[in-house]
C-alpha cells in the first residue's frame, strides 16, 4: 500500500516538474515576442520619420538623388523584412543609407541650420538610441530562452513541444561595428 502512494507521488511530482518547465519555457518565449515587438515600434517609428528628413533635405540638397534612392531602397527592404535575420541585414543596410545621408549633409551649411531639419535630425538620433536599447533588451532575452531550450532537463520539453531557437538581432553590416574616428586636426 505504501509503495502505491510513493509511486504516485513521484509520478505528481513529475507531472509538477513537467508543468513548471513547460511554463517557464512559454513565459520567456513570450518574453521574446514582447521584446521584439518593442524594437518593431522604434522601427515604425524611425521608418515614418525617414520620409519627412529626406522631404526637408530635397529642397537643399538637389544633387544628391543616389543618396535619396539609397534611403527609400533601404527603408522598403527593412519595412518588408519578414524575420528577425531579415529585418537585422536590412535595418543594417538602412542604417548605413542613413550615415552617408547624415555625413552628405554636413556639405549643406543652409539645410544643418533648418529648424525643421534639425528637430527630425534629433527624434531620429533619439530613436536609434531607442532602438539600441531595444535590442540589447531583445538579445537578453533570446539569451535567456535560448539557454533555457538547450539546457537539461527543460530541453527534453522544449524538444517535446517544438520549442525553437531565436535569432539574435545583430549587426550585419560591417561599417556599423566600426569604431568612428575622431579627428581635431
Amino acid at each position: 500500500m505504501i509503495p502505491t502512494f510513493v509511486v504516485l507521488g513521484i509520478l505528481v511530482l513529475l507531472v509538477l516538474f513537467f508543468i513548471g518547465i513547460y511554463n517557464s519555457l512559454v513565459r520567456l518565449r513570450n518574453q521574446v515576442d514582447n521584446s521584439w515587438s518593442q524594437i518593431d515600434v522604434q522601427l515604425k517609428r524611425r521608418h515614418d520619420l525617414i520620409p519627412n528628413l529626406v522631404e526637408t533635405a530635397k529642397g537643399y540638397m538637389h544633387h544628391e538623388r543616389e543618396t535619396f534612392e539609397a534611403i527609400t531602397n533601404a527603408r522598403s527592404q527593412a519595412m518588408g523584412a519578414k524575420n528577425v535575420a531579415e529585418a537585422s541585414q536590412a535595418e543594417g543596410a538602412l542604417g548605413a543609407a542613413l550615415s552617408k545621408f547624415l555625413l552628405t549633409v554636413e556639405n549643406y551649411p543652409d539645410l544643418k541650420a533648418n529648424q525643421n531639419f534639425l528637430a527630425l535630425q534629433e527624434e531620429l538620433t533619439s530613436t536609434e538610441n531607442k532602438i539600441a536599447f531595444a535590442r540589447q533588451g531583445y538579445n537578453d532575452q533570446v539569451l535567456f530562452f535560448n539557454n533555457k531550450i538547450e539546457m537539461f532537463p527543460s530541453n527534453i520539453v522544449a524538444g517535446m513541444f517544438n520549442f525553437k531557437k531565436r535569432d539574435f538581432f545583430e549587426i550585419e553590416v560591417a561599417a556599423e561595428r566600426e569604431v568612428p574616428k575622431v579627428s581635431f586636426s
